[in-house]
């Protein structure tokens, strides 16, 4: 029973490495793909699509009575290069058990390989072991995946880097927002600033290297003056900041504070409220996820925030907001969307045809992202 397990097992890695030798055509060389959508991100999906020039797939995800996911295909992938676009945002287990039957469907219909796209990683904070007796399911979804049958992965600004190391056999690709936000802040934001200077804030230590990664592409697009400064918190429970201290200077500066994603906005509206106390001459944030949970777009609204820049990896509905309200103000006034369309698309591009993705990892000097679109 052992030897046959352990043959079942090397089976199944020999035809997902196989698969994967398919992904790697010759450099320039295109192949036949087609691009689906889950239910999660289908604006982020068309938009893709759009820009591709080629029709979405064929796909009804939709639930039965008892809440199950009813996927079914409207269309042949035989031997058909597959993306999927899907997030795996609230609802997550949802999105999450979407994804996994959407997989298990186009393997279940041959397809030759399937790539999914996640922008956003759900679980992607449980990424270790905090106290005693409890699973670290930031891996445990990338074995799910895996067990599904994707043969590659690409995501935004996952929420740490390891979660690349917890997929053994598809490569990962972690794609950086800020090489769209990055021109965006250059052309509508920084000159209201009017030669002032600048310092970009990372939240705590873990997020020193992300903004230093955003530094360096506002220095690349010509940005004078900038520094870099860190924000020290101290957490009396989750979401809920007790006292903050900040390394670095920021008094008589303009301020961006850098992140990965937004949940409830507490520590973010507090550490921007700290930092105005702190002689901040405005504060603004740019962040990749906007999850808003809960009251956080009422607390964006009330805050001291002046820009908020986030992705649409997860959709944002502005339905139901009362016009005046805090939640409505933060929508109308504060909140900008900039789209990661055109790096997905970027990437799809690259691997379609065997060029290098790394190259979508910085901004150009010539104040515009990089794309070999």
């Amino acid at each position: 029973v052992g030897e046959s397990m352990a043959a079942n097992r090397s089976s199944l890695l020999g035809e997902q490495q196989s698969a994967q030798a398919d992904l790697a055509v010759s450099p320039g060389k295109s192949v036949n793909f087609k691009l689906f959508s889950g239910s999660a991100t289908q604006e982020l999906a068309r938009k893709v699509a759009d820009i591709l020039q080629v029709p979405l797939g064929k796909a009804n995800t939709g639930r039965f009575n008892d809440g199950e996911c009813n996927i079914q295909l409207g269309e042949n992938v035989r031997n058909t290069h597959v993306f999927i676009i899907q997030s795996t945002c609230p609802p997550v287990n949802d999105s999450l058990m979407e994804l996994f039957l959407m997989v298990r469907c186009f393997r279940r219909a041959s397809a030759r390989t399937v790539t999914a796209i996640v922008p956003y990683y759900g679980y992607a904070r449980q990424d270790r072991k905090t106290t005693a007796r409890v699973p670290i399911s930031a891996s445990d979804v990338a074995m799910l995946l895996e067990a599904a049958g994707v043969d590659r992965m690409l995501s935004l600004d996952l929420h740490c880097g390891q979660i690349q190391g917890f997929f053994h056999h598809a490569p990962v690709d972690n794609l950086h927002a800020f090489v769209e936000h990055v021109p965006h802040i250059v052309n509508e934001i920084i000159p209201t600033f009017e030669d002032q200077p600048l310092a970009v804030v990372s939240p705590d230590a873990g997020g020193v290297a992300r903004a230093k990664l955003f530094m360096e592409s506002l220095a690349a697009m010509n940005v004078p003056n900038i520094s870099l400064a860190i924000t020290i918190k101290h957490r009396r429970q989750a979401g809920e900041v007790e006292a903050m201290n900040i390394v670095g200077e920021i008094k008589g500066k303009h301020c961006i504070i850098v992140d990965d994603m937004i949940d409830t906005a507490g520590t973010l509206c507090k550490s921007a409220d700290s930092l105005r106390e702190m002689g901040a001459l405005s504060v603004s944030a740019c962040c990749t996820h906007a999850l808003f949970s809960g009251p956080a777009l009422e607390r964006i609204g009330n805050s001291s925030l002046k820009h908020v820049i986030v992705s649409d990896t997860i959709p944002i509905f502005k339905e139901g907001l009362v016009e005046g309200s805090p939640a409505h103000v933060a929508v109308t006034q504060k909140i900008h969307v900039v789209s990661c369309a055109r790096l997905l698309t970027a990437a799809i591009q690259s691997i379609n045809s065997g060029t290098s993705v790394s190259s979508l990892f910085s901004v150009a000097a010539e104040k515009k992202p990089y794309y070999p679109l």
